[in-house]
Protein backbone atom coordinates (compact mmCIF):
# COMPACT_ATOMS: atom_id res chain seq x y z
CA UNK A 1 0.00 0.00 0.00
CA UNK A 2 1.38 3.56 -1.15
CA UNK A 3 1.51 6.15 2.08
CA UNK A 4 -0.33 9.05 0.59
CA UNK A 5 -2.81 11.60 2.27
CA UNK A 6 -5.70 10.03 0.54
CA UNK A 7 -5.03 6.99 2.46
CA UNK A 8 -3.35 8.46 6.00
CA UNK A 9 -5.31 11.37 7.89
CA UNK A 10 -3.35 14.83 8.23
CA UNK A 11 -0.39 14.47 10.22
CA UNK A 12 0.94 16.69 13.13
CA UNK A 13 3.73 18.70 14.53
CA UNK A 14 2.65 17.81 18.26
CA UNK A 15 5.98 15.15 19.62
CA UNK A 16 4.84 12.47 22.61
CA UNK A 17 8.02 11.85 24.62
CA UNK A 18 8.67 8.65 26.20
CA UNK A 19 8.00 8.51 29.59
CA UNK A 20 11.56 7.58 31.58
CA UNK A 21 11.89 4.98 34.22
CA UNK A 22 13.38 5.19 37.65
CA UNK A 23 15.62 1.89 37.54
CA UNK A 24 15.31 1.25 41.70
CA UNK A 25 15.87 -2.53 41.12
CA UNK A 26 14.16 -4.61 40.15
CA UNK A 27 12.11 -2.70 37.92
CA UNK A 28 8.61 -3.16 37.15
CA UNK A 29 6.68 -3.20 34.15
CA UNK A 30 2.72 -3.71 34.31
CA UNK A 31 1.43 -4.35 30.61
CA UNK A 32 -2.32 -3.65 30.67
CA UNK A 33 -4.76 -1.74 28.72
CA UNK A 34 -4.50 2.18 28.41
CA UNK A 35 -5.76 5.24 26.57
CA UNK A 36 -3.53 7.06 24.36
CA UNK A 37 -3.14 10.33 22.51
CA UNK A 38 -2.04 8.72 18.69
CA UNK A 39 -3.87 11.46 16.85
CA UNK A 40 -3.12 15.27 17.80
CA UNK A 41 -4.06 16.77 20.68
CA UNK A 42 -7.80 17.57 20.90
CA UNK A 43 -8.49 15.04 18.69
CA UNK A 44 -9.92 11.49 19.67
CA UNK A 45 -7.92 9.16 22.16
CA UNK A 46 -7.05 4.72 20.86
CA UNK A 47 -7.87 2.17 23.42
CA UNK A 48 -4.21 0.59 23.23
CA UNK A 49 -2.00 -1.70 25.48
CA UNK A 50 0.85 -0.25 27.39
CA UNK A 51 3.45 -0.71 30.01
CA UNK A 52 2.98 1.73 33.32
CA UNK A 53 0.09 3.31 32.06
CA UNK A 54 1.75 4.33 28.62
CA UNK A 55 2.53 3.53 25.07
CA UNK A 56 5.26 3.67 23.93
CA UNK A 57 6.48 1.92 27.67
CA UNK A 58 8.94 3.80 30.06
CA UNK A 59 12.64 4.12 28.11
CA UNK A 60 15.14 2.48 29.97
CA UNK A 61 18.24 3.82 30.32
CA UNK A 62 21.47 1.98 31.43
CA UNK A 63 25.40 2.23 30.93
CA UNK A 64 27.14 -0.39 29.55
CA UNK A 65 28.20 -3.53 31.54
CA UNK A 66 25.10 -2.55 34.15
CA UNK A 67 22.39 -5.64 35.05
CA UNK A 68 18.63 -4.99 34.34
CA UNK A 69 16.55 -6.51 36.32
CA UNK A 70 13.06 -6.09 35.41
CA UNK A 71 9.81 -7.33 36.58
CA UNK A 72 7.33 -8.05 34.13
CA UNK A 73 3.67 -8.08 35.68
CA UNK A 74 0.96 -9.20 32.85
CA UNK A 75 -2.17 -7.29 33.42
CA UNK A 76 -3.97 -7.53 30.10
CA UNK A 77 -6.32 -10.97 28.70
CA UNK A 78 -3.51 -12.93 26.88
CA UNK A 79 -0.33 -14.58 27.73
CA UNK A 80 2.78 -12.41 26.60
CA UNK A 81 6.79 -11.95 27.50
CA UNK A 82 9.48 -9.69 26.84
CA UNK A 83 11.72 -10.04 24.47
CA UNK A 84 14.57 -7.56 24.40
CA UNK A 85 15.60 -7.24 20.50
CA UNK A 86 19.05 -7.05 19.60
CA UNK A 87 20.79 -7.32 22.79
CA UNK A 88 23.21 -10.38 23.41
CA UNK A 89 21.78 -11.76 26.45
CA UNK A 90 21.87 -14.92 28.47
CA UNK A 91 19.27 -17.40 26.16
CA UNK A 92 16.45 -18.24 29.17
CA UNK A 93 16.31 -14.12 29.23
CA UNK A 94 15.42 -13.82 25.50
CA UNK A 95 11.27 -13.64 26.34
CA UNK A 96 10.28 -16.70 23.39
CA UNK A 97 7.67 -18.38 25.06
CA UNK A 98 7.70 -22.12 24.35
CA UNK A 99 11.57 -21.71 23.55
CA UNK A 100 13.40 -19.95 26.48
CA UNK A 101 10.80 -19.35 29.04
CA UNK A 102 7.39 -20.51 29.85
CA UNK A 103 4.26 -17.67 28.90
CA UNK A 104 3.56 -15.38 31.05
CA UNK A 105 -0.42 -15.73 31.99
CA UNK A 106 -2.55 -13.71 32.74
CA UNK A 107 -2.72 -11.87 35.96
CA UNK A 108 1.09 -13.83 36.37
CA UNK A 109 4.61 -12.10 36.26
CA UNK A 110 7.99 -12.89 35.02
CA UNK A 111 11.32 -12.13 36.29
CA UNK A 112 14.19 -11.02 33.62
CA UNK A 113 18.40 -10.38 34.89
CA UNK A 114 20.75 -10.50 32.71
CA UNK A 115 24.38 -8.12 31.84
CA UNK A 116 24.14 -5.62 28.94
CA UNK A 117 27.14 -6.47 27.31
CA UNK A 118 26.54 -3.92 24.51
CA UNK A 119 26.10 0.02 24.43
CA UNK A 120 23.81 0.85 21.85
CA UNK A 121 20.09 1.32 20.91
CA UNK A 122 17.39 -1.18 21.40
CA UNK A 123 14.00 -1.84 22.40
CA UNK A 124 11.49 -4.34 24.45
CA UNK A 125 8.38 -5.89 22.62
CA UNK A 126 5.65 -8.25 23.84
CA UNK A 127 6.62 -11.54 22.07
CA UNK A 128 3.16 -13.58 21.86
CA UNK A 129 0.21 -12.53 19.31
CA UNK A 130 3.03 -9.95 18.44
CA UNK A 131 1.04 -9.32 15.33
CA UNK A 132 -1.40 -7.87 17.83
CA UNK A 133 -0.12 -6.99 20.67
CA UNK A 134 3.08 -4.63 19.03
CA UNK A 135 0.28 -3.42 16.83
CA UNK A 136 -1.25 -2.39 20.34
CA UNK A 137 1.17 -0.88 21.87
CA UNK A 138 3.22 -3.51 23.81
CA UNK A 139 6.76 -1.64 23.18
CA UNK A 140 9.35 0.52 24.71
CA UNK A 141 13.12 1.83 23.93
CA UNK A 142 16.62 0.54 25.79
CA UNK A 143 19.14 2.65 25.39
CA UNK A 144 22.62 1.32 26.62
CA UNK A 145 25.07 4.03 27.18
CA UNK A 146 28.74 3.73 26.34
CA UNK A 147 31.54 4.18 29.03
CA UNK A 148 32.24 7.04 27.29
CA UNK A 149 29.60 8.54 25.33
CA UNK A 150 30.19 10.81 22.62
CA UNK A 151 29.55 14.66 23.89
CA UNK A 152 26.39 16.19 22.68
CA UNK A 153 23.72 18.18 23.81
CA UNK A 154 20.68 16.21 23.44
CA UNK A 155 20.77 12.62 23.38
CA UNK A 156 17.01 11.81 21.67
CA UNK A 157 15.16 8.75 21.08
CA UNK A 158 12.65 8.87 18.29
CA UNK A 159 10.14 5.98 18.13
CA UNK A 160 8.37 5.42 14.77
CA UNK A 161 4.94 3.78 13.82
CA UNK A 162 2.42 3.57 12.40
CA UNK A 163 -1.14 2.93 13.63
CA UNK A 164 -4.61 1.00 11.68
CA UNK A 165 -7.04 3.72 13.29
CA UNK A 166 -10.06 5.31 12.49
CA UNK A 167 -10.10 9.36 11.80
CA UNK A 168 -11.98 9.56 15.58
CA UNK A 169 -8.96 7.64 16.87
CA UNK A 170 -10.95 4.12 17.05
CA UNK A 171 -8.19 1.15 16.89
CA UNK A 172 -9.94 -0.51 13.44
CA UNK A 173 -10.33 -4.13 14.90
CA UNK A 174 -8.85 -6.83 12.07
CA UNK A 175 -6.02 -8.04 13.54
CA UNK A 176 -4.86 -11.12 11.98
CA UNK A 177 -6.82 -11.15 9.03
CA UNK A 178 -5.46 -13.12 6.13
CA UNK A 179 -4.81 -10.64 3.11
CA UNK A 180 -2.33 -8.68 6.11
CA UNK A 181 -0.85 -12.02 6.96
CA UNK A 182 -0.25 -13.26 3.22
CA UNK A 183 0.42 -9.74 1.71
CA UNK A 184 2.21 -6.92 3.21
CA UNK A 185 1.38 -7.50 6.67
CA UNK A 186 -0.53 -4.79 8.45
CA UNK A 187 0.04 -1.49 7.04
CA UNK A 188 -1.21 1.62 9.48
CA UNK A 189 -3.99 4.58 8.63
CA UNK A 190 -1.49 6.99 10.41
CA UNK A 191 2.33 7.57 11.31
CA UNK A 192 4.26 9.70 13.08
CA UNK A 193 7.17 10.15 15.38
CA UNK A 194 7.49 10.34 18.98
CA UNK A 195 10.82 11.86 20.07
CA UNK A 196 12.20 12.06 23.90
CA UNK A 197 12.39 15.57 23.99
CA UNK A 198 10.36 18.75 21.79
CA UNK A 199 12.84 21.43 21.60
CA UNK A 200 16.18 21.87 20.71
CA UNK A 201 18.39 25.11 20.00
CA UNK A 202 19.73 26.19 16.78
CA UNK A 203 23.22 24.60 17.21
CA UNK A 204 23.22 22.27 19.86
CA UNK A 205 24.55 18.93 18.40
CA UNK A 206 22.12 15.87 18.97
CA UNK A 207 22.61 11.88 19.20
CA UNK A 208 19.15 10.80 17.26
CA UNK A 209 18.33 7.45 18.19
CA UNK A 210 15.53 5.83 15.48
CA UNK A 211 13.47 2.83 16.19
CA UNK A 212 11.19 1.48 13.75
CA UNK A 213 8.66 -0.36 16.12
CA UNK A 214 5.95 -0.83 13.08
CA UNK A 215 4.82 -4.00 12.60
CA UNK A 216 4.93 -4.11 9.11
CA UNK A 217 5.80 -0.67 7.26
CA UNK A 218 9.29 -0.24 6.05
CA UNK A 219 9.71 3.62 6.73
CA UNK A 220 12.27 5.90 3.56
CA UNK A 221 12.51 8.51 5.94
CA UNK A 222 14.42 12.16 4.98
CA UNK A 223 15.96 15.01 8.20
CA UNK A 224 15.34 18.60 7.40
CA UNK A 225 17.52 20.90 9.84
CA UNK A 226 19.81 18.55 10.87
CA UNK A 227 23.79 18.27 9.10
CA UNK A 228 25.49 15.05 10.28
CA UNK A 229 26.20 11.18 9.78
CA UNK A 230 24.91 7.93 10.42
CA UNK A 231 27.36 6.06 13.61
CA UNK A 232 25.22 2.79 14.18
CA UNK A 233 22.67 1.02 12.59
CA UNK A 234 20.87 -2.19 15.07
CA UNK A 235 23.02 -0.55 18.15
CA UNK A 236 26.39 -1.45 16.44
CA UNK A 237 29.10 1.58 15.76
CA UNK A 238 30.26 1.69 12.40
CA UNK A 239 33.63 1.24 11.15
CA UNK A 240 33.62 4.73 9.49
CA UNK A 241 31.01 7.10 10.02
CA UNK A 242 28.58 7.08 6.77
CA UNK A 243 26.83 10.11 5.34
CA UNK A 244 23.00 10.60 5.73
CA UNK A 245 21.63 10.66 2.53
CA UNK A 246 18.61 8.85 1.96
CA UNK A 247 17.15 6.84 4.69
CA UNK A 248 15.66 3.55 5.82
CA UNK A 249 14.50 1.46 8.00
CA UNK A 250 12.40 -1.78 7.93
CA UNK A 251 10.50 -2.96 11.47
CA UNK A 252 12.86 -3.39 13.93
CA UNK A 253 15.81 -2.06 12.56
CA UNK A 254 17.67 1.02 14.05
CA UNK A 255 19.82 4.00 13.69
CA UNK A 256 21.84 6.51 15.67
CA UNK A 257 23.12 9.88 14.05
CA UNK A 258 25.12 11.98 15.24
CA UNK A 259 24.29 15.97 13.70
CA UNK A 260 24.35 19.62 14.71
CA UNK A 261 20.96 21.50 14.20
CA UNK A 262 20.89 24.20 11.63
CA UNK A 263 16.77 24.76 11.38
CA UNK A 264 13.85 22.74 12.46
CA UNK A 265 13.94 19.06 12.78
CA UNK A 266 11.47 18.00 10.21
CA UNK A 267 10.96 13.98 10.07
CA UNK A 268 9.74 13.29 6.42
CA UNK A 269 8.56 10.38 4.90
CA UNK A 270 8.78 10.97 1.30
CA UNK A 271 5.56 9.39 -1.48
CA UNK A 272 4.80 9.80 -4.97
CA UNK A 273 2.52 12.11 -4.34
CA UNK A 274 3.39 14.68 -2.22
CA UNK A 275 5.60 14.66 1.22
CA UNK A 276 4.33 13.30 4.42
CA UNK A 277 5.56 14.77 7.49
CA UNK A 278 5.51 12.91 10.21
CA UNK A 279 6.80 15.47 12.81
CA UNK A 280 8.78 18.14 14.08
CA UNK A 281 11.47 19.02 16.80
CA UNK A 282 10.90 22.64 17.33
CA UNK A 283 13.92 25.15 17.46
CA UNK A 284 13.86 27.84 20.28
CA UNK A 285 17.35 29.57 20.69
CA UNK A 286 20.42 29.51 19.87
CA UNK A 287 23.44 27.56 21.41
CA UNK A 288 26.11 29.88 22.27
CA UNK A 289 28.87 27.41 22.00
CA UNK A 290 28.38 24.92 18.95
CA UNK A 291 30.34 22.14 18.91
CA UNK A 292 33.29 22.36 15.86
CA UNK A 293 35.10 19.05 16.76
CA UNK A 294 34.65 16.37 13.35
CA UNK A 295 31.78 13.50 14.48
CA UNK A 296 34.08 10.78 14.69
CA UNK A 297 33.23 6.48 15.17
CA UNK A 298 31.84 5.32 18.71
CA UNK A 299 34.05 2.92 20.55
CA UNK A 300 34.17 -0.39 18.47
CA UNK A 301 32.00 -3.04 19.54
CA UNK A 302 33.31 -5.98 21.57
CA UNK A 303 32.16 -8.78 19.22
CA UNK A 304 33.76 -11.39 18.01
CA UNK A 305 35.33 -11.59 14.20
CA UNK A 306 34.37 -13.78 12.04
CA UNK A 307 36.50 -16.78 10.59
CA UNK A 308 38.15 -15.49 7.20
CA UNK A 309 37.00 -19.09 5.48
CA UNK A 310 32.80 -19.81 6.88
CA UNK A 311 33.17 -23.48 8.64
CA UNK A 312 29.69 -23.76 6.77
CA UNK A 313 27.61 -21.73 3.74
CA UNK A 314 23.84 -22.54 3.95
CA UNK A 315 20.82 -21.13 1.86
CA UNK A 316 17.75 -20.17 3.94
CA UNK A 317 15.23 -19.50 1.10
CA UNK A 318 12.00 -17.37 1.76
CA UNK A 319 8.76 -18.61 0.06
CA UNK A 320 5.30 -18.42 -0.08
CA UNK A 321 3.00 -15.87 0.60
CA UNK A 322 0.35 -14.00 -2.11
CA UNK A 323 1.82 -14.43 -5.36
CA UNK A 324 4.26 -16.75 -4.18
CA UNK A 325 3.59 -19.61 -5.94
CA UNK A 326 3.79 -22.98 -4.62
CA UNK A 327 6.15 -23.97 -1.58
CA UNK A 328 6.06 -26.91 0.81
CA UNK A 329 4.99 -25.48 4.13
CA UNK A 330 1.61 -26.05 5.54
CA UNK A 331 0.91 -22.50 6.42
CA UNK A 332 1.42 -18.85 4.37
CA UNK A 333 4.78 -19.02 4.11
CA UNK A 334 7.48 -20.95 4.98
CA UNK A 335 11.12 -20.92 5.23
CA UNK A 336 12.93 -24.09 2.88
CA UNK A 337 9.86 -25.20 2.66
CA UNK A 338 8.46 -25.47 6.58
CA UNK A 339 6.15 -23.14 7.81
CA UNK A 340 6.62 -22.28 11.52
CA UNK A 341 8.46 -24.08 14.49
CA UNK A 342 9.94 -27.49 14.32
CA UNK A 343 10.67 -29.79 17.35
CA UNK A 344 14.10 -29.96 16.29
CA UNK A 345 16.06 -26.78 15.43
CA UNK A 346 16.31 -25.84 11.77
CA UNK A 347 20.10 -26.05 12.08
CA UNK A 348 22.51 -26.67 14.97
CA UNK A 349 25.79 -24.68 15.30
CA UNK A 350 29.21 -25.44 17.51
CA UNK A 351 29.88 -22.41 19.82
CA UNK A 352 32.18 -20.47 18.03
CA UNK A 353 31.06 -21.60 14.78
CA UNK A 354 31.64 -18.75 11.58
CA UNK A 355 28.74 -19.64 9.30
CA UNK A 356 28.04 -17.97 6.01
CA UNK A 357 24.01 -17.64 5.07
CA UNK A 358 22.18 -17.02 1.98
CA UNK A 359 18.92 -15.52 1.87
CA UNK A 360 17.09 -16.18 -1.21
CA UNK A 361 13.97 -14.14 -1.35
CA UNK A 362 11.31 -15.71 -3.68
CA UNK A 363 8.37 -13.88 -2.23
CA UNK A 364 6.97 -11.33 -3.82
CA UNK A 365 7.28 -8.57 -0.89
CA UNK A 366 9.90 -7.74 1.15
CA UNK A 367 11.41 -9.14 4.35
CA UNK A 368 12.98 -8.11 7.61
CA UNK A 369 15.61 -11.11 9.14
CA UNK A 370 15.92 -11.09 12.04
CA UNK A 371 18.10 -13.18 14.37
CA UNK A 372 17.61 -13.58 17.96
CA UNK A 373 20.72 -13.40 20.35
CA UNK A 374 23.30 -12.48 17.54
CA UNK A 375 24.61 -10.13 15.10
CA UNK A 376 26.04 -10.58 11.75
CA UNK A 377 27.69 -8.61 9.04
CA UNK A 378 26.12 -8.13 5.73
CA UNK A 379 27.97 -9.43 2.90
CA UNK A 380 28.16 -6.83 0.05
CA UNK A 381 28.35 -7.82 -3.96
CA UNK A 382 32.28 -7.62 -4.29
CA UNK A 383 32.51 -10.32 -0.57
CA UNK A 384 34.05 -7.73 1.44
CA UNK A 385 31.94 -7.37 5.27
CA UNK A 386 28.96 -4.56 5.49
CA UNK A 387 27.92 -3.25 8.66
CA UNK A 388 27.02 -5.95 11.64
CA UNK A 389 23.14 -5.78 11.89
CA UNK A 390 20.25 -7.92 14.16
CA UNK A 391 17.93 -7.85 11.39
CA UNK A 392 18.83 -7.52 7.61
CA UNK A 393 16.11 -6.32 5.02
CA UNK A 394 15.31 -7.91 1.37
CA UNK A 395 13.40 -6.60 -0.91
CA UNK A 396 10.71 -9.07 -3.19
CA UNK A 397 13.31 -11.43 -4.97
CA UNK A 398 16.49 -10.23 -3.42
CA UNK A 399 19.40 -12.37 -2.34
CA UNK A 400 21.61 -11.46 0.42
CA UNK A 401 24.62 -13.07 2.25
CA UNK A 402 25.40 -12.41 5.95
CA UNK A 403 27.94 -13.61 7.85
CA UNK A 404 27.33 -14.67 11.15
CA UNK A 405 29.83 -15.59 14.38
CA UNK A 406 27.60 -18.06 16.79
CA UNK A 407 29.33 -16.69 19.91
CA UNK A 408 25.88 -17.41 22.01
CA UNK A 409 24.57 -20.52 23.81
CA UNK A 410 21.11 -21.48 23.45
CA UNK A 411 18.01 -21.85 21.50
CA UNK A 412 17.53 -18.77 19.60
CA UNK A 413 14.46 -17.47 16.76
CA UNK A 414 14.71 -16.66 13.38
CA UNK A 415 12.12 -14.95 11.85
CA UNK A 416 10.57 -11.87 9.57
CA UNK A 417 9.83 -8.94 11.57
CA UNK A 418 7.04 -8.01 9.36
CA UNK A 419 5.21 -9.89 12.33
CA UNK A 420 2.53 -10.97 10.45
CA UNK A 421 4.65 -12.83 8.33
CA UNK A 422 6.41 -14.38 11.82
CA UNK A 423 2.63 -15.33 12.77
CA UNK A 424 1.96 -16.98 9.17
CA UNK A 425 5.02 -19.43 8.83
CA UNK A 426 8.26 -17.29 8.08
CA UNK A 427 9.66 -18.33 11.41
CA UNK A 428 12.47 -21.08 12.83
CA UNK A 429 14.73 -21.72 15.59
CA UNK A 430 18.96 -22.36 15.74
CA UNK A 431 20.65 -24.46 18.21
CA UNK A 432 24.29 -22.76 19.39
CA UNK A 433 26.82 -25.06 21.54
Amino acid sequence: MQLNRRKFLATSAAVLGCPKASLAAPLVLRAAPVTAQILPEGDGTTQMLGFNGATPGPELRYRQGDTLDVRFENAIDQGSALHWHGIRIDNAMDGVPGLTQPMVGPGTGFDYHFTLPDAGTYWYHSHNRSWEQVARGLYGPLIIEEQHPPKVDHDITVIIDDWRIERTGEMIEDFGNRHDFSHAGRLGTYAKVIPSVSTVRRGDRVRLRLINVATARVFPLEISGIEGKVVALDGMPLAAVQAMGPLMLAPAQRMDIIADVSDTVAFVFPTPQEPYEMGQIAVIGYNPEPSTSDITPLPKARVNQPAATPDRSITLALQGGAMGGQHGGDDIWSLNGVSGMTDAPWQRFALGETVRLTLDNQTAFPHGIHLHGHHFHEVHTDGSLGPLRDTTFLQRREVRDILCVFGNPGKWLLHCHMLDHQASGMKTWIEVG
